[in-house]
Order: C-alpha cells, then structure tokens, then sequence
C-alpha cells in the first residue's frame, strides 16, 4: 500500500525496542528482553510496523508449529490427510503500541501475517494463534478465526479461506 502511515520490516538491530509500550508488559518484556535470541536461534521471525521510519508501533512473531489432527473440528478434519498432525504456522505474539491503539493496526498486522502465510512456498494449513485472553479470542474470531473445539484460546484460519492478495497492506522496508 504506496503511501501507508507504517512500514514493515523485520526487526534488527537497528530498531529501538526500549520505548515500545502496549497494554501488555509480559509482550513488552518479549520485545526488548527475548526476541533476538528467538530470531538468532530461528525459532521465531518478527516483523514490526515503524512510525516515522524508526519508531515500533506494533508487532508480531511468526513460528513454524503443527495442529493435532484430533483436536480440530471434526468438520474440518475430515477433509484432510489422515495423518497425526497437520503443518501450521504460529503467529506467537502480537502487540500495538498504547499510542497507536484505535487505528486498525492490530488488524492490518494480522492481515499481513495472513499474506505472509499464504505466499510462503513453504505448505501449511492454517495460521494459529494462542490467544492470552477472552478479549484476545474475541479479536481472532472477528477476523475469522475458530478455536479448537477444546481449547477456546487455540484459535486457527485455514490458509484456504484466506482470500490471496498480492499485497500486503503495509509498505516493505
């Protein structure tokens, strides 16, 4: 999107992480305490939206992970291959800054984690999310997420219902 208030990049070293602050300090503890060792250890990638060119105002993480067969919905299990688990991605943290709250950041960070899924050469079923919080779940499933019939903070979109786009709604560093 040419001209949009926020730029995507993934996070380096560059990026200050110290004066990020949203609602949840376990989230801002992971950005400024944990996330580089998860990158350099390749057990996370995480992307952030910049204010300014420079300033986080949200991010998200994103994880290789897999889905039990048995624990989806049965009407969904029943169309895919009978093995044990099916491949997922796990978006693992997602957060916005207290001064970007209220402009549909949170959404378009989901969005593009949705793009970036679904344009990867790599298969996976669904895009899942551990949801903190009943609020949390609430957000997932406003944009079309379902939980797991036995665990309502396990949520997951099919990558088959995400509509493919060429474009992810921020601009590319």
């Amino acid at each position: 999107m040419s001209g949009a208030p926020f730029l995507l990049a993934s996070l380096d070293a560059t990026h200050d992480r110290t004066a990020f602050r949203s609602d949840s300090e376990p989230l801002n503890r992971y950005l400024r305490e944990q996330v580089t060792q998860d990158i350099r250890r390749r057990v996370a990638a995480c992307f952030v939206a910049l204010a300014d060119g420079q300033r986080i105002a949200g991010y998200y993480t994103l994880a290789s992970a897999s889905l039990l067969l048995a624990n989806l919905p049965a009407s969904t299990g029943k169309r895919l291959p009978r093995y044990p688990t099916v491949p997922a991605v796990r978006m693992g943290r997602l957060a916005v800054d207290q001064a970007f709250k209220g402009q549909g950041l949170g959404g378009a960070l989901l969005a593009d984690a949705l793009y970036r899924t679904a344009r990867s050469e790599i298969a996976a079923f669904a895009l899942m999310v551990d949801a903190k919080d009943e609020a949390a779940a609430a957000f997932y499933q406003h944009h079309g997420f379902m939980a797991l019939p036995d665990s309502s903070l396990t949520l997951f979109l099919p990558q088959a219902t995400v509509q493919r786009s060429e474009n992810s709604p921020f601009q590319a560093v």
